[in-house]
């Protein structure tokens, strides 16, 4: 039994989402990303959710839009970032379970896929495979192996579907 549960982020939350972000990533701009996301065409707020133990926020994940360009044209898509937990709840099972409820999250929005960026050890263990196998492009760093780009295949998702193969374009509040 976990000593913590997952709910939607609520403003009263920001301030110690933000502590979580920075905590995680031990630096500001994934938190300031955050912020800028919440302001942005991207923010989904059903699918900003927290991690809560003995009252305090002690872990965050979203899922955002993003552009997926094709043959086809422009659709937009789901994307999961970021995901943090304080490091000393880490290893506890909350990330894992917060990208669980998120990726449920979006099946239940109907989306077809959430995409990512992120560890395939890591993601992999969560159903999450090489976006490249699924004609999704993401563009990576120069330092990051393609299999760093990830996608989560939901109900919605027919492989059929030619609107669903491109390459992904980060909004401009990512920076």
């Amino acid at each position: 039994m976990s000593d913590w549960l997952i709910r939607p982020e609520a403003p009263e939350d920001f301030p110690a989402i933000r502590t979580v972000q920075v905590a995680a990533f031990g630096e500001d701009r994934v938190a300031d990303g955050v912020d800028r996301i919440r302001e942005s065409w991207i923010y989904r707020p059903a699918l900003s959710l927290v991690a809560v133990s003995d009252g305090a926020v002690v872990g965050h994940a979203m899922v955002t839009g993003c552009t997926l360009t094709g043959e086809t044209g422009e659709r937009t898509v789901a994307m999961l970032t970021p995901l943090g937990v304080l490091p000393e709840h880490q290893r506890r099972g909350i990330g894992s379970a917060l990208v669980r409820a998120v990726l449920a999250g979006a099946g239940q929005a109907g989306e077809p896929f959430v995409v990512l960026e992120g560890s395939p050890a890591y993601y992999g263990a969560l159903g999450f495979v090489a976006a490249r196998d699924h004609g999704i492009e993401l563009r990576l760093p120069d330092w990051a192996p393609p299999e760093v780009g990830q996608v989560h295949l939901l109900p919605a998702y027919d492989p059929a579907d030619a609107t669903l193969r491109g390459a992904i374009s980060y909004p401009p509040v990512y920076g």
